[in-house]
């Protein structure tokens, strides 16, 4: 089992977690689109050669994104990886991948 983590605007919350959903995603036994979200304030600079989805090149963003944590089972944890990074507007989007111990 494995712990994801992201960070998603607003605007993209819904349909982010939705890929990850379908992709196997947030099932805790008989449930399933189960997760945590918390709002907060994330920063970033664009650096040369980079594609911003918010901000300009060379000057610090700060952004409301959500945080959003969820339980992948292993056979799901690429898939699921795989359809944040495709669904996220983020060009580089900021993502955790834990592997939680069985106790």
């Amino acid at each position: 089992m494995f712990k994801l983590c992201f960070y998603v605007p607003e605007s993209h919350l819904e349909s982010v977690k939705a890929a990850v959903f379908t992709a196997g995603g947030g099932q805790i036994g008989n449930y399933e689109a189960c997760c945590w979200q918390v709002l907060g304030e994330g920063q970033f600079r664009p650096c040369a050669g980079s594609n911003p989805f918010l901000g300009q090149v060379g000057e610090l963003e700060r952004v409301s994104e959500w945080k959003v944590e969820l339980v992948v089972a292993d056979e799901h944890i690429k898939p699921a990886v795989a359809a944040l990074r495709k669904a996220h507007p983020y060009e580089t989007p900021a993502y955790e991948v834990w592997q939680l111990a069985s106790i």
